[in-house]
Formats: structure tokens, C-alpha cells, sequence
């Protein structure tokens, strides 16, 4: 039973000390437009086009992938 203790206590640090890692470092997460938006569909283009409520600086994203396909 000791063991099962140990092993939780372990893993409850472990996890406290990733979340104060994430929360010192002060940056902010990404969403997945961000993510997707150098991966490509099966037409070519951005994914980013695919989201049905496009955040801000998806448009951004969008302009640049734009002005990048023009260049090819």
C-alpha cells in the first residue's frame, strides 16, 4: 500500500511542477488554427480555411498562405 502512496505522491508533483512551469513561462496557448495552418488538405490549401468560426488571427494567416501560393 506504501508504494501506491509513493507513486501518487510522485505523479501529484510531477504534475504540480508542469503546471507551474506552464504558468511562469506566461505564454499563451495556441488554437488549433494556428496549429493547422501550415498543414495542407487534399485541394492544396490551408486548413485553416476549414474552421467554422475563424479567430482574428486566422485572417492574418490566411493573407500570408494566400501571398505564399502566389509565389508558387
Amino acid at each position: 500500500m506504501g508504494i501506491y502512496l509513493i507513486t501518487a505522491a510522485f505523479f501529484a508533483l510531477a504534475i504540480a511542477g508542469l503546471a507551474a512551469g506552464v504558468i511562469f513561462s506566461n505564454r499563451r496557448l495556441k488554437g488549433s488554427c494556428g496549429g493547422l495552418a501550415n498543414m495542407k488538405d487534399s485541394k492544396g490549401e490551408v486548413m485553416c480555411h476549414a474552421c467554422s468560426d475563424p479567430k482574428p488571427e486566422c485572417a492574418g494567416l490566411r493573407e500570408a498562405a494566400a501571398r505564399e501560393s502566389a509565389k508558387a
